[in-house]
Parts: structure tokens; C-alpha cells; sequence
């Protein structure tokens, strides 16, 4: 499975469930994918969803930084949607909607 090359193509290629992308084919992703998309500071993160969960990623492919994935993430099988600290480090809530699970995300994300 090819990732794609950037953020914005990442974003596009995932709401639009390019077939052969990461979670083209999971029901579930798509409204936690519009939820994370419309927080602008949430977009301009790189959207990888793997085994049930939508991480946000520093920078785009390839990943040479060690430190790419730090940041929270959501568990999207719900409702009750989960968000996890990065490595399911902690939980950090549950919370019924896509909207609040992304706002929780957001409210551990840096301004920068």
C-alpha cells in the first residue's frame, strides 16, 4: 500500500477513500476522518490510520525523524470514540462523537 506524498494529498486521498489507501475500506474511519479534518490545525498533520486508529503524524513520508509520531490518536470503532496517548501510553478519554474525539486530540497538540 502506498502512502501518500504529502499532507494535503494524504488528507484528499483519505476522505475521498481512494481505493488501495490506508482505511479506504472502513466505514467507521470516515466520520472521524471529517471530524480531525475540520480542525485546521488538526489538517495540517499527516492522517495515518492503521489497525483501527487515526494518528496524526508530523511530517509526510518518508519518516526519518525519529520522533513523527507523537502525538495522540483516536480508536474509531465507536462510539464511545477512545483517544490514547502516542503507544496507548494513556488513555485520555472517551467521548461519543468524532467532534469531541478530534477536540480532544486538538487540546494535546502544540500551537506550533
Amino acid at each position: 500500500m502506498s502512502e501518500a506524498p504529502d499532507i494535503a494529498t494524504a488528507w484528499t486521498w483519505l476522505l475521498a477513500r481512494e481505493p488501495g489507501t490506508r482505511g479506504a475500506t472502513h466505514d467507521a474511519l470516515v466520520p472521524v476522518a471529517e471530524a480531525a479534518y475540520a480542525e485546521p490545525r488538526l489538517r495540517r498533520l499527516y492522517p495515518f490510520p492503521t489497525h483501527g486508529t487515526l494518528h496524526f503524524l508530523h511530517a509526510a513520508p518518508p519518516w526519518t525523524e525519529p520522533h513523527h509520531d507523537g502525538l495522540p490518536f483516536i480508536l474509531y470503532g465507536g462510539p464511545p470514540y477512545k483517544v490514547y496517548t502516542s503507544g496507548y501510553g494513556v488513555l485520555l478519554g472517551e467521548t461519543d462523537t468524532p467532534a469531541a474525539a478530534a477536540a480532544l486530540v486538538l487540546s494535546q497538540v502544540p500551537e506550533d
